[in-house]
């Protein structure tokens, strides 16, 4: 803005106006900031290239593992969501139910008990973020299309969003997503509508 310039918010924007900005020798961009912004913009580049391979490199991998594919069937869980879940559980029959996996994942809810009277509290926010970072992020997106399809699984999605609002749903979609990843492991099953 310094300089006159102004470009729209947005990483694709800003890919694709960038290089114009650098060959356009009538704006008044000093040398030193071409030079700068040159720098920058090859690093985004750079970034963009590794995280490519990175990417191919897991579909790789999530291709050539069975239970990667089977949680790749599961709404909301992408390529990230699956090899991650995959290289942090390890071995399934460790977690004795779906509830203890989405309790070690911090996807359930914390209780404060007194008098016998339990209380339930926001999400316990304890175990991998990462994974429940994911898992969230996927419930989210999950949350966000459910109103457009009419099966039980998004009328129990729309009753929750209604009820409770939209940020409660998508953890609520992420912790039956992970109850779901744990009957899929156990079973070595596709989803095909478990726990709907």
């Amino acid at each position: 803005m310094e300089y006159g310039i102004v470009i729209p918010q947005g990483i694709s924007t800003l890919r694709k106006a960038i290089p114009d900005l650098l060959e356009d020798a009538e704006n008044t961009l000093s040398s030193y900031f071409r030079e700068l912004l040159r720098e920058l913009y090859d690093e985004i580049v750079h970034f963009d290239e590794r995280i490519e391979t990175i990417e191919l490199k897991l579909k790789v991998i999530s291709e050539q593992n069975e239970d990667c594919q089977r949680l790749l069937t599961i709404p909301g869980v992408g390529l990230l969501t699956a090899t991650a879940l995959i290289a942090a559980i390890g071995d399934i029959s460790v977690f004795k139910s779906e509830r203890e996996l989405a309790a070690w994942i911090g996807l359930v809810p914390r209780q404060h008990s007194t008098g016998g009277k339990p209380t339930l509290l926001g999400i316990s926010k304890r175990g991998d973020t990462y994974l429940r970072t994911l898992l969230i992020h996927g419930g989210r997106s999950v949350v966000r299309v459910a109103h457009k399809h009419q099966d039980k699984r998004n009328q129990w999605i729309g009753e929750i969003k209604k009820r409770r609002g939209e940020n409660i749903s998508n953890v609520a979609v992420a912790n039956k997503n992970a109850r779901i990843a744990w009957a899929l492991l156990t079973k070595k099953e596709d989803y095909c509508g478990i726990g709907a």
